[in-house]
């Protein structure tokens, strides 16, 4: 397998970023880590090892990213809208360096095909590849979110400002009409999974509100909720990536 190491200077964030790629050609895969997760998380906890037979066979190809969650969503130290404006830079290092990025070394790499992204996470990054498939739909084609939340309020409570609400898929899609979005979506591959073990009850509730909203919104999407026994762990993830992933490809 082609592993290869990137660390780039971000305008946005004014700091390096760092990245891995696994593989050499592909489907483009974009995956998060989970809370105040590094970008070799997906590699340490098995995932990239879990993916190796379509790696290999050259089609799948996986970007790890960093996270700044310590800045963000889990910072102690600054007040509300701070940290809501320091993910809007995370936002736009993701969706106006990062991804461009990907899009044309995928390019490169498939011959001249051009291809969406395949975007995952699990727990938190779950949350933030629902979060950006839903706001940049011209990226991605397939999502697959495990054991996520999806709106703001596990982080902030109550709080909505509209920095705040333009990060809450729960909070956004409901008001949303524009179908250059809707029909992005419909032709998209959703899919949205979540344990019923331990530690899965927020990302339970907040997995059935978004499936009754995509449902009113007409929205297919493949819904699974995994048993009683499926923990919010990586042994499970490992499980239902790879399920997940040989559906897609």
């Amino acid at each position: 397998m082609r592993i290869s190491y990137h660390k780039e200077y971000s305008q946005f964030l004014n700091r390096d970023m760092e990245y891995k790629i696994y593989g050499h050609a592909g489907k483009p895969m974009l995956v998060f880590p989970t809370s105040l997760g590094r970008f070799y998380q997906y590699e340490d906890s098995g995932m990239v090892s879990t993916l190796r037979e379509f790696i290999d066979d050259g089609k799948l190809q996986i970007w790890a990213c960093d996270s700044i969650d310590e800045e963000t969503f889990f910072s102690t130290h600054w007040n509300i809208e701070d940290r809501v404006a320091r993910h809007e830079q995370y936002d736009k290092y993701i969706t106006q360096e990062l991804v461009p990025g990907i899009l044309h070394q995928s390019k490169w790499n498939n011959g001249g095909d051009e291809q969406r992204i395949l975007i995952s996470g699990c727990s938190m990054g779950a949350y933030y590849s629902g979060n950006f498939f839903f706001r940049y739909p011209q990226y991605f084609d397939t999502l697959i979110a495990l054991s996520g939340v999806y709106s703001t309020r596990y982080f902030f409570g109550d709080y909505v400002s509209e920095a705040v609400y333009f990060n809450s898929p729960l909070d956004y899609l409901p008001q949303l009409v524009d179908d250059y979005y809707l029909n992005q979506y419909r032709h998209s591959n959703i899919i949205i999974c979540c344990g019923q073990g331990a530690y899965e009850d927020e990302m339970l509730q907040e997995t059935h509100l978004l499936q009754d909203l995509l449902e009113r919104k007409q929205i297919p999407a493949r819904i699974d909720y995994w048993g009683s026994d499926v923990d919010h762990d990586w042994p499970w993830w490992n499980r239902q990536i790879h399920h997940y992933v040989s559906g897609c490809l």
